[in-house]
């Protein structure tokens, strides 16, 4: 009795060594890995209006800058990445995670409008989050898309005020023409070959 008890503590202790030894075995998820996980993220926090136009802006920004550093790391070392520009980029990434998280659960959600006006600018939005979900924009298409997407929709928030919260026929006509050419940027982004990771 004494030697089955023996040997199942010792073949439990081995299989626990074996576990924690997997464990630190595991590999971190690459730095492309990273790249496509934050894509998905903001994606998400677009279609579910927990990230705004302006935050979007900001958060592909930051993504657009570790990707050209990235890329300036890459060219030093033949294309390759070092151990130190790795642990960089990670940090960087890690940075970036915070902002993702922080902008997707503070106060701030994106409120489009139940009109023609609001549901365009929900399309649009969502349109940008396919592109960016997946890869056909990359995140400096995505920033400089979301930038005039802010401005957009600052105007209609202007317009809306001076007016009693409703736009007259001549500012409805003219946010429509904003949204054509702002349809027809995402459109091209999303059709330019460029790649987002």
């Amino acid at each position: 009795m004494k030697r089955n008890i023996a040997t199942v503590v010792t073949v439990l202790a081995l299989s626990l060594a074996t576990g924690f030894a997997q464990t630190d075995n595991q590999q971190a998820p690459s730095i492309q890995q990273r790249k496509y996980d934050q894509q998905q993220r903001i994606a998400n926090g677009i279609d579910n209006g927990s990230l705004t136009a302006g935050e979007t802006k900001r958060l592909e920004r930051g993504e657009a800058t570790l990707n050209r550093e990235e890329g300036a790391m890459r060219a030093a070392d033949n294309g390759k990445l070092t151990s130190a520009d790795r642990a960089k980029l990670n940090h960087q990434q890690n940075a970036l995670s915070g902002r993702i998280y922080a902008d997707k659960h503070n106060a701030n959600n994106a409120h489009y409008g139940n009109d023609e006006i609001g549901q365009r600018r929900e399309n649009q939005q969502e349109r940008i989050a396919n592109g960016i979900r997946s890869g056909q924009m990359t995140p400096g298409e995505a920033a400089r898309t979301e930038n005039k997407e802010q401005g957009v929709n600052g105007e209609i928030a202007g317009m809306r005020q001076a007016n009693g919260g409703r736009l007259t026929p001549g500012e409805h006509k003219l946010v429509n023409h904003q949204q054509n050419q702002l349809s027809k940027q995402i459109y091209r982004q999303k059709h330019n070959g460029r790649t987002g990771f």
